[in-house]
């Protein structure tokens, strides 16, 4: 099932559930109990925002191999973890705005954990109890700001730096789906999930280990090489193979 996040005829921002091209609202708790209404509402009349509203964005640093690579970097012993903060979060279609303390933004295109109730100290084997779906990820980064600061907060942390979406995909496979970006119809990363350093279990169990996940919560598992600067005027999708496709447009 796919799970989206909008605003009705009410002006109420609620969430729904999608069949084929059209959606019905869902009354309840998503990570809970909830109903589902009839679904006709053509997907194209409505705005769909962000799918979920996380207490915490969790990333992943170089989870494949070639990544690592490319920016001249060790591939970790252990999962490298850091924060996206939930005032970074856009949805599908918005701009991403490049601030003027940056000369190199960068594309991140990632598959994304969304966590369906509280985690801690979760086992790789028991992981799947935890997850509620997946969606699309693009971890935009300040690549300059990441180098010259050695944290990597100011440069993953900018307003409009995490877009996720355009909906949770409840029953999705991630073991072995193609990671695409494309800037402008141009190709720039490729890669399987399956070329992960860490998988989806091994993530789960050792963030959880660290800190307690709480329903909603993302976990952005890594980018596949191939990153590449963003300007102005540019439009970035990033798609993956049986979930779909998240697109912004690039504004200086």
């Amino acid at each position: 099932m796919r799970i989206v996040r909008y605003q009705n005829n009410e002006n109420q921002i609620v969430y729904g559930w999608m069949l084929e091209d059209k959606i019905g609202e869902i009354q309840g708790n998503i990570f809970g109990e909830y109903r589902r209404r009839e679904a006709k509402t053509p997907v194209k009349e409505l705005k769909l925002l962000a799918p979920c509203e996380p207490s915490k964005i969790v990333c992943v640093g170089r989870n494949y191999v070639e990544h690592a690579k490319e920016l001249g970097n060790e591939v970790p012993k252990v999962p490298l973890i850091f924060f996206k903060p939930p005032s970074s979060i856009i949805s599908n279609g918005d701009e991403i705005i490049l601030p003027v303390q940056s000369k190199q933004v960068e594309h991140e295109a990632e598959l994304v954990i969304v966590i369906g109730k509280r985690a801690k100290n979760v086992t790789a084997e028991n992981a799947k109890e935890y997850i509620f779906g997946y969606t699309i990820g693009n971890d935009v980064t300040a690549r300059d700001l990441q180098k010259s600061d050695g944290q990597w907060t100011r440069a993953k942390g900018f307003d409009t730096f995490c877009s996720f979406g355009p909906w949770i995909d409840t029953d999705f496979d991630p073991s072995d789906s193609v990671v695409t970006c494309r800037v402008n119809g141009q190709m720039r990363q490729m890669a399987s999930t399956r070329d992960m350093v860490f998988n989806v279990g091994t993530l789960i169990a050792y963030i959880s280990s660290v800190m307690t996940l709480e329903p909603g919560d993302l976990i952005f598992t890594g980018t596949p090489a191939g990153v590449g600067e963003l300007k102005n005027g540019d439009v970035v999708d990033v798609e993956i193979e049986g979930l779909g496709k998240l697109s912004n447009s690039v504004k200086a």
